[in-house]
């Protein structure tokens, strides 16, 4: 009982820590303005381990390689820390566990990554019904702009409302179902 409650607290605060670390690195891919309060706050929350962090990996092509590292290590030690206090034999295992383990912190991360786009993209359709003048509002726009301008040039419009965004909740899923649920299951099944 104590253990369940052990792992849903590391993953809550792990996962939210690595969704905070790869919408920094996000923020700096699609250019959104780091003078946003909210941007602030995220830089705020992570800067504390992406800088130390940069000394060891540098930035490729302007971007802030630490980020995605520091996602993947985060979410290496929850998986880890999952399975340790599920009781996982890792004694027992042997070496082999380590790769798979690492490949985990992958896979999980990238679905991190589709469920945080999914996220962003149901809180712009709510900003623009509700309230669309919230410091929350461009940066929102910024990181799902570059997902739904191209499904724009496939799916009309119908009646002037926007269909794009429900299109996209379907590719993520279908992203989510198929090759990331897929790759997960090869991994699991190697231990």
């Amino acid at each position: 009982m104590i253990a369940g409650a052990l792992i849903f607290l590391i993953q809550t605060l792990g996962n939210l820590f690595a969704v905070a670390v790869l919408l920094r690195f996000l923020m700096q891919l699609f250019r959104v303005p780091f003078r946003n309060p909210f941007a602030q706050f995220v830089v705020a929350v992570t800067d504390f381990a992406v800088r130390p962090l940069r000394r060891v990996v540098p930035g490729f092509f302007g971007l802030d390689w630490a980020c995605v590292v520091l996602a993947w290590l985060v979410e290496f030690a929850v998986v880890t820390a999952s399975y340790w206090l599920d009781g996982f034999p890792f004694a027992l295992a042997g070496g082999k566990v380590w790769p798979v383990m690492l490949g985990l912190a992958v896979v999980r991360l990238i679905s991190l990554a589709v469920y945080m786009v999914i996220g962003l993209t149901l809180v712009r359709a709510v900003l623009s019904w509700v309230h669309s003048n919230t410091p929350l509002t461009p940066v929102v726009y910024e990181l799902t702009e570059p997902f739904l301008r191209p499904l724009r040039r496939i799916v009309p419009m119908v009646g002037q409302v926007d269909l794009t965004p429900l299109v996209l909740f379907i590719l993520c899923q279908l992203v989510l179902m198929l090759p990331v649920l897929a790759l997960e299951r090869a991994l699991l099944g190697s231990l």
